[in-house]
């Protein structure tokens, strides 16, 4: 991480979980907009940040860490008036899933090793260990996928690694807020448990933009349109820039 996303992040990293998943206020927006932030993506040169998509990953990230109440990565898209709305908001949901799925994951690993089952803690168990070391997996995986579709998007092209980014989130969303509720337990669906407002927002960013089958569909149709042949070198060409 440059000097730059890491001041970025440790800015906004204490405002978003001061304003946490409640309803936004208008002082909460004010705030925003004292800082920049909806002009993240707005060259300076028109008044705006002058970020990058690797600047928008950190953000949009803690933003899905945090289940922040407002849709702030919406709104720094429709600032930046990107040509695609569609692509650019799937790499959003894309990194807010990520950062929820990281959030998701703390509270479980906290919560297991907390909690006492038959005279342990109940992340001492094997089974339990196992369920949580494959929730880690996908959320490793969604964050790298994000990371990839960021620098893709820093360098101009981007469909395919935004498609293959959004795929990855949504299918990591499943066994994520599984194994999360399973840990939990009942405690897990509570308003006032912290799982739930991440979960509720992990289901629904699965479903905008593009769910499974629809990101499937058009990552496939160019896997076939280009031909068996083409898959791996273009594959190569494109893991050879990040």
């Amino acid at each position: 991480m440059s000097d730059t996303r890491r001041m970025l992040a440790e800015m906004v990293d204490p405002l978003f979980a001061g304003m946490g998943a409640a309803a936004i206020v208008e002082r909460d927006i004010a705030r925003l907009e004292e800082l920049g932030l909806p002009n993240l993506l707005v060259p300076e040169a028109k008044g705006g940040f002058g970020g990058s998509w690797l600047d928008a990953l950190t953000v949009f990230r803690l933003a899905g860490y945090h289940a922040l109440g407002i849709d702030l990565p919406k709104l720094i898209v429709k600032r930046a008036a990107v040509a695609d709305t569609e692509l650019a908001m799937a790499f959003a949901r894309a990194c807010q899933i990520a950062g929820a799925l990281d959030a998701a994951l703390a509270l479980s690993i906290a919560y297991a090793n907390e909690r006492q089952q038959f005279g342990r803690p109940l992340g001492k168990f094997q089974a339990v260990q196992q369920s949580l070391a494959s929730f880690a997996c996908e959320a490793a995986a969604a964050n790298c996928a994000a990371m990839g579709a960021a620098q893709a998007l820093d360098r101009g092209n981007a469909e395919f690694e935004v498609a293959a980014a959004k795929l990855r989130a949504n299918r990591a969303v499943e066994v994520g807020t599984s194994v999360a509720h399973q840990v939990h337990g009942a405690i897990g669906f509570t308003d006032e448990y912290a799982l739930a407002p991440l979960t509720r927002r992990l289901w629904q960013w699965r479903s905008e933009y593009g769910n499974d089958a629809y990101w499937s569909a058009r990552l496939g149709s160019k896997v076939i349109a280009q031909g068996a042949d083409r898959f791996w070198p273009d594959l190569s060409a494109r893991t050879d820039h990040s």
